[in-house]
């Protein structure tokens, strides 16, 4: 079917219309809570009387009470920062489009978010706005031993009074200098590829073609082996790829079990050498050696995994009985209701309202999250994201991508309307400075507000249904990580609560099957589907009535209680009240059958009923989780804020992230180390910061061929009030109706009130064919060079990984 034919007109004149309504239950003879209820009538109110109901469609504007003091860098800041660093020549800097590997170049710029202290001064408006700085990643190659440092730059803009400094502060291991084990990258390639040459009338033979037609990649990160004379080893494992013919980038559907390894130690490509060979679970010490086997017919050609349609995602099969038709939509009947300031990045939502930033590293972040004028949450965003595979074979063993290496900001690409999110979505641009480029990812950011799909609220008896509607207001962006995409959503609820969450497709990472059987299912010719966990880790401040807040533990527990009125002993359960108070406690995972809940309150606010004020933290999708390999052999000291699943500390501006995106370089000696933040810290009645995972044991079937489906692979926490208020706060929404009626003895109902309390109930018509998404308006990346800062010509470049 051609969406450009379709062309339709919606009545959406609603008519509340008396229907028989079913006879009510009858009470159950055992019910103690049968009472004579007054009549309907005393129900009544004039519920609209005091209705602020508006027939008027315009997009409602807000302006940011204050400046956002933590948006992303501007384009001329960030060009600022590149000229004032190739100014200083003890830098030894070259162009990044010009750098080779034995160069120094930049190569990420972002914003150093300002301290927490001086923020929340400006936010209050009893301190001065804080200073901009920016955080500057340098690659130095031009060394014997490169290595990577992070400096700070401000204040910005560039002045005579702007200054760097190396990045000491914010790290666990005194400097954020880290070793780059794979600055030649492009050489130890090459290397590859002579080997394989070299065995090609093996290749050919046992794959069906020679190396040239495979992609060879192998292990992230890279190995650190030690000899026995203590001499320190930089090893590598790589594999044969397919190539797909299509437009398909399924090339990890495609390994062939085919692996070598290299040691690749130091800068000189002559001293890198051919470690050995892998094949049918087989070492073979040389390239003569694993020749000399297969002439003799010693080397067992397995089943080759070869591409074809099945790694396309078009449609295939019969087709499915009316889904000719076009599917259910969403609509807004009365326009947006909600409020953004693009410029300041600044959104409103009911009794919510909080400040946008995007970094390369991590993507979206929030700051600033009020709820009834009250801030909440100063800071939810992402840290970081492990994928740990496991595997017979030395490539699926030896991975564990920690993604911001690559970056979630790079691959936030533009989201596609009616799909990703509702037509009537309100976007965002996303920017990002790396490699002396400034790349605006074209609405990369959604906003909108939609219908979950089930209520608020529902309660109905013999003479009343009471519902409410549940609108949602969700942020999305999504992030293609080289073969997976990670869709992440903050949805604010009306009843206070605050859902992250975050869905996952693509492609899976797959293996070759032989020998793999206890590391995964058999998923097609060839092919297992590698076992594998995704854990990713959010930063979450909380600021519940102020900064002095305490986590507290209200555990279900089964006891044997024996009461004043009762003869036996009584098997029943208790609320046993409990609080983390010190950061050697600060390691905590989800509590079994879910029997404690977690909550941040503050003590010293109480409400009438005596009851410390707070929120509460609970897994909703996926149920909370961290890695199953908590001493991984890949990442070692980079995988501290992955061994459980949720963690508390005391808040320091020098603590700013659980992880660093230059960690993968060096797992062994990372720039932050998450587990040497605990530190025997008092935590009662403190500034908090808890980190929480989500994420999925991930062993792929084949439901996930060609992608990975985001039914199941989700997970989300809620952050919910607890205690909070002294009601549901939803009760404030227009978006509710009570129907009364009575029931007669012939089983008929009757309608006597409709109370719709204020809201709008949709009517006209609407052009289905406006609400078509627009294919072809779907755009790439605009880029704007750095150096010659060239803000007058933005080009098109969108890169992705695979």
């Amino acid at each position: 079917m051609l969406y450009g034919s379709l062309s339709a007109l919606l009545p959406l004149a609603l008519v509340l219309q008396a229907v028989a309504l079913p006879q009510p239950k009858l009470p159950s003879i055992k019910s103690p809570r049968l009472r004579t209820r007054p009549a309907v009538a005393n129900f009544v109110i004039n519920a609209a009387e005091n209705s602020t109901a508006s027939n008027d469609t315009a997009t409602p504007s807000v302006v940011a009470s204050k400046e956002n003091i933590w948006i992303t860098l501007t384009n001329a800041e960030a060009a600022g920062v590149v000229s004032y660093l190739h100014n200083q020549s003890e830098l030894n800097l070259t162009d990044s489009a010009d750098a080779g590997t034995w160069d120094n170049m930049i190569s990420v710029i972002d914003l150093l978010p300002p301290n927490k202290t001086a923020a929340l001064k400006y936010m209050a408006g009893t301190g001065p706005k804080p200073p901009r700085y920016a955080r500057a990643t340098l690659m130095f190659g031009a060394t014997e031993e490169p290595y990577l440092e992070d400096f700070i730059v401000g204040p910005l803009p560039v002045t005579n009074e702007t200054t760097y400094v190396p990045d000491d502060w914010t790290t666990t291991k005194g400097t954020s200098k880290i070793r780059n084990f794979d600055a030649d990258s492009d050489l130890t390639s090459d290397l590859w590829y002579s080997i394989a040459a070299d065995a090609d009338d093996i290749i050919t033979d046992l794959l069906g073609a020679n190396s040239s037609t495979f992609d060879i990649w192998g292990i992230d990160p890279l190995w650190q082996e030690t000899d026995e004379e203590g001499k320190l080893h930089i090893v590598n494992w790589v594999g044969f790829w397919g190539i797909p013919d299509t437009v398909f980038d399924g090339e990890t559907l495609l390994p062939q079990g085919l692996y070598f390894k290299v040691d690749q130690t130091g800068r000189d490509p002559s001293n890198w050498f051919l470690v050995g060979w892998l094949y049918q679970d087989i070492y073979y010490t040389s390239t003569a050696e694993f020749r000399a086997a297969w002439k003799n017919g010693d080397v067992v050609k397995a089943t080759k995994n070869e591409a074809g349609d099945w790694i396309g995602t078009d449609r295939v099969g019969d087709e499915l009985k009316y889904d000719d038709r076009a599917p259910p939509m969403q609509i807004q009947p009365s326009g947006q209701r909600f409020a953004v300031d693009a410029d300041q990045k600044f959104v409103e939502w009911m009794d919510f309202s909080f400040y946008i930033t995007f970094t390369r590293d991590t993507g979206v972040r929030l700051y600033d999250i009020k709820y009834k004028g009250e801030r909440i949450i100063y800071e939810l965003g992402l840290q970081e994201a492990i994928a740990h595979y496991a595997g017979n074979d030395p490539v699926q063993s030896g991975t564990a991508y920690l993604d911001t290496f690559y970056g979630f900001g790079p691959y936030a690409f533009n989201l596609l309307p009616g799909y990703d999110c509702p037509g009537y979505a309100t976007y965002l641009n996303a920017t990002f400075h790396a490699n002396e480029v400034s790349t605006t990812h074209k609405n990369g950011i959604c906003l909108y507000e939609s219908d979950p799909g089930y209520l608020m609220q529902r309660h109905s008896n013999q003479n009343y249904l009471a519902s409410t509607k549940n609108p949602m207001f969700t942020l999305r962006s999504v992030s293609t990580v080289g073969n997976y995409d990670y869709s992440f959503s903050y949805n604010f609820f009306l009843d206070g609560t605050i859902e992250t969450e975050v869905k996952a497709s693509g492609y899976i990472q797959s293996a070759f099957y032989a020998k793999n059987g206890e590391y995964g299912y058999k998923i097609h010719d060839g092919l297992s589907g590698s076992m594998h966990d995704h854990c990713l880790n959010w930063k979450l401040d909380m600021d519940i009535l102020g900064q002095e807040n305490t986590l507290a533990l209200h555990t279900v527990k089964a006891v044997d209680v024996k009461y004043p009125w009762s003869n036996t002993t009584r098997s029943t359960m208790k609320l046993v009240r409990s609080e983390i108070t010190n950061e050697d406690e600060g390691k905590l995972d989800w509590s079994e059958n879910a029997q404690t809940m977690v909550v941040v309150v503050n003590k010293n606010e109480t409400n009438p009923y005596g009851e410390p004020r707070g929120y509460r933290l609970m897994p909703s999708r996926g149920g909370g989780m961290h890695l199953t390999i908590k001493n991984s052999s890949n990442l070692f000291d980079s995988q501290g804020f992955a061994t459980h699943g949720f963690y508390v500390l005391k808040h320091h501006d020098s603590e700013q992230k659980s992880a660093h995106a230059n960690n993968d370089y060096d797992p062994k000696n990372p720039i932050i180390d998450f587990s040497k933040y605990f530190n025997s810290e008092n935590l009662e009645q403190e500034d908090l910061v808890i980190y929480f995972n989500l994420g999925m044991h991930h062993v792929p079937h084949t439901g996930d061929l060609p992608n990975t489906v985001h039914t199941t692979a989700q997970a989300s926490l809620m952050i919910s009030p607890h205690n909070y208020l002294l009601n549901d706060p939803s009760r404030q929404s227009n978006q509710m109706v009570r129907v009364n009626y009575n029931s007669t003895a012939a089983g008929e109902g009757q309608v006597t009130d409709v109370l719709l309390f204020g809201g709008e109930l949709p009517s006209g018509t609407i052009d289905l064919s406006s609400q078509q998404t627009s294919f072809y308006d779907y755009v790439g990346d605009v880029a704007v060079r750095k150096r010659p800062y060239d803000p007058l010509h933005p080009y098109n470049e969108t890169e992705s990984i695979v």
